[in-house]
């Protein structure tokens, strides 16, 4: 074996231990929200401060999130999200953010820059599961790329040094 195909086949390795490592931690993220009862009113208001943070010192919060295949298979990704702003009508709030991917099955571990930043409208919303006798947990998912949902931003990871990636 070629240490070039060695090399690349450690890399493939790195990318699937990274991904399981993302799938358990999403996984267990998500469970201890819906054991919480954390509800959309609460993951709002946090989305408010990370906005006023990202207005006032470039804050930009580590996010994990499922995006389906195709072959309907979801998978975690993990990127920063910087929140641009958030906007309440009714009973609908949407986030508009930028989103900088920094690990895809397909793509591996990415750094800032590698792929460009993707601006996002995030959509929070209460979702009834009828298996769990009624019971809602919130949700947050992508409008327009509806492949990508359930976002979780994490509001202790943060970083101020993205600014230059944003565009």
């Amino acid at each position: 074996m070629s240490s070039s195909q060695l090399i690349n086949e450690y890399r493939q390795w790195l990318s699937f231990q990274r991904q399981e490592q993302l799938s358990r931690e999403h996984q267990g993220i998500a469970q201890r929200l819906e054991d919480a009862r954390a509800s959309s009113k609460q993951v709002i208001q946090a989305y408010r401060s990370m906005a006023e943070k990202a207005a006032n010192e470039g804050a930009c919060y580590r996010t994990l999130f499922l995006r389906e295949r195709d072959d309907n298979v979801a998978l975690p990704c993990e990127g920063w999200l910087f929140i641009r702003r958030v906007l309440s009508e009714e009973n609908s709030t949407r986030v508009r953010a930028t989103l900088i991917e920094t690990f895809t099955l397909e793509d591996g571990i990415l750094a800032p820059g590698d792929k460009p930043a993707l601006k996002v409208t995030l959509e929070i919303f209460d979702k009834l599961d009828i298996n769990q006798g009624m019971r809602t947990s919130v949700r947050v998912d992508s409008m327009e790329t509806p492949q990508d949902y359930h976002f979780i931003t994490l509001l202790d990871a943060v970083r101020g040094d993205l600014r230059p990636y944003l565009k």
